[in-house]
């Protein structure tokens, strides 16, 4: 009689083991749509690290700290309901042990946020690909410094007596590149130093005099602008990391608090349940 319910028991382990993937899709759905939402929120009232404004420089310490609160914030909430729903609506099954039952429903919680972070990568690369258009360009004028620093190069080549018919659009995407050396660790060579305020003065029609002050300026501006933008960077990206990893403990933890709500057990505290007292031994 024992080793029937031993191996019945076994069975039932097995069983429950076994994934369930319309509570795990269910709890991805809602913790991909929340965090749009809350996303989307903090985008409109600009709330970020980083911005597709060619002239953005707002990217102070305090801005950075705040957008990478809000977004670990966001994502233990959108995670961590997410989470409670796969463990939540998933089917009990019978004659387990309540640590297989809890690991369990913490495994449905984790995958439902992998799920969600599939769901949200997919749901990203297409929005970019539909704002992407192509561009055909007739000439070699395309540079990787043009959306970093066009606030920079405008200064450059900024001048009241360029005919119009002038077109500079290759000469800006030389001077780009030149500026992008300024934050290397030779910095920018002295024979592109000098090319550059040949080209400047040519352009503009400044002495060389100005014209070397203009460079010098739009240089130090160019190396602050790049070291802002790859502090952006890397502040984003740390920023979405540890989004990830709390986000990937809340899913477990909720998941498991919805399991033990879903048995008949009350909610933790930290979820908005009430607390246990305790009864007094007579």
């Amino acid at each position: 009689m024992d080793s029937e319910h031993g191996l019945a028991v076994s069975a039932a382990n097995r069983t429950g083991l076994r994934l369930q993937w319309s509570p795990i899709f269910a709890g991805a759905l809602a913790a991909t749509a929340l965090s749009v939402i809350l996303i989307g929120f903090a985008a409109a009232v600009g709330l970020g690290v980083s911005s597709t404004s060619p002239s953005w420089r707002d990217a102070s310490a305090s801005l950075a700290l705040l957008s990478g609160l809000y977004l670990i914030l966001q994502a233990l909430v959108s995670f961590g309901v997410g989470g409670y729903i796969a463990g939540r609506v998933q089917r009990v099954v019978d004659a387990m042990p309540a640590d297989a039952i809890e690991s369990r429903d913490g495994l449905h919680g984790l995958m439902a946020w992998a799920l969600a972070v599939i769901m949200g990568a997919a749901l990203i690369a297409l929005i970019g690909l539909s704002t992407t258009r192509p561009v055909i360009q007739t000439r070699p004028s395309a540079t990787a410094a043009e959306p970093l620093l066009s606030a920079e190069l405008d200064r450059l080549y900024r001048s009241v007596r360029r005919p119009a018919n002038i077109d500079i659009g290759y000469d800006r995407a030389e001077a780009g590149r030149i500026l992008l050396t300024s934050t290397g660790s030779s910095g920018v060579s002295n024979d592109d130093h000098s090319y550059l305020i040949q080209q400047v003065a040519a352009a503009t029609g400044l002495a060389a005099p100005d014209a070397e002050k203009r460079v010098d300026s739009v240089l130090g501006d160019a190396r602050t602008a790049i070291q802002r933008s790859r502090r952006s960077a890397v502040i984003l990206a740390f920023s979405i990391a540890a989004a990830l990893l709390f986000g990937a403990v809340a899913a477990w933890a909720a998941a498991c608090a919805g399991g033990r709500h879903r048995d008949g057990a009350a909610l933790p505290e930290w979820m908005g349940g009430r607390p246990t007292t305790a009864v007094p031994v007579v």
